[in-house]
């Protein structure tokens, strides 16, 4: 649960023993190792609340634990998933020191790198195509949160028990 900003030296140590540097194996790596644990806290405190009842009627009813989960619980924790792919495609793009540690050449560079690389030389004569690159970053995560919208709506209108 540390942030990769913390822990940035001890990740740079593990990336050079590994023989991981410049490469995007080890950017996927940690950006997996890095969201697991949080992502899972999030989902964690999301199912705790959904209503004990909804499973108990269900087990009443004589459904089992698959068919519990797939028609009664999984559709009221699709906004917290929706969340959860919402900051995995996120972090990615936006992440730039990581990214500038682990990664060495430019044909390795990720987008958020190869933009710093483009303002950081020539005094940023480039800055139109910074802001480009800038709309490039930004037209994929709004596709995504569009297309997500509609779960993230639906969780604030959605109950399964009446009070």
């Amino acid at each position: 649960m540390i942030p990769n900003f913390a822990a940035l030296i001890a990740i740079y140590v593990l990336a050079v023993i590994t023989g991981l540097i410049d490469t995007h194996i080890a950017l996927i790596l940690i950006y997996v190792g890095g969201l697991l644990p949080m992502n899972t806290w999030l989902a964690k405190g999301y199912f705790e609340t959904i209503p004990k009842e909804l499973d108990e009627s269900a087990k009443m009813d004589g459904a089992g634990h698959f068919r519990i989960f797939w028609t009664i619980i999984l559709p009221l924790v699709k906004p917290i998933l929706a969340v959860i792919a919402l900051f995995a495609f996120i972090t990615p793009f936006t992440d730039f020191i990581l990214a500038r540690v682990i990664l060495r050449s430019k044909e390795n560079y990720t987008l958020a790198v190869g933009l710093y690389d483009l303002v950081a030389n020539n005094f940023g004569a480039e800055f139109t195509k910074f802001a480009a690159g800038a709309v490039l970053i930004a037209i994929p995560i709004s596709i995504l949160f569009l297309s997500l919208q509609r779960y993230l709506i639906s969780g604030l209108t959605s109950g399964g028990t009446k009070g």
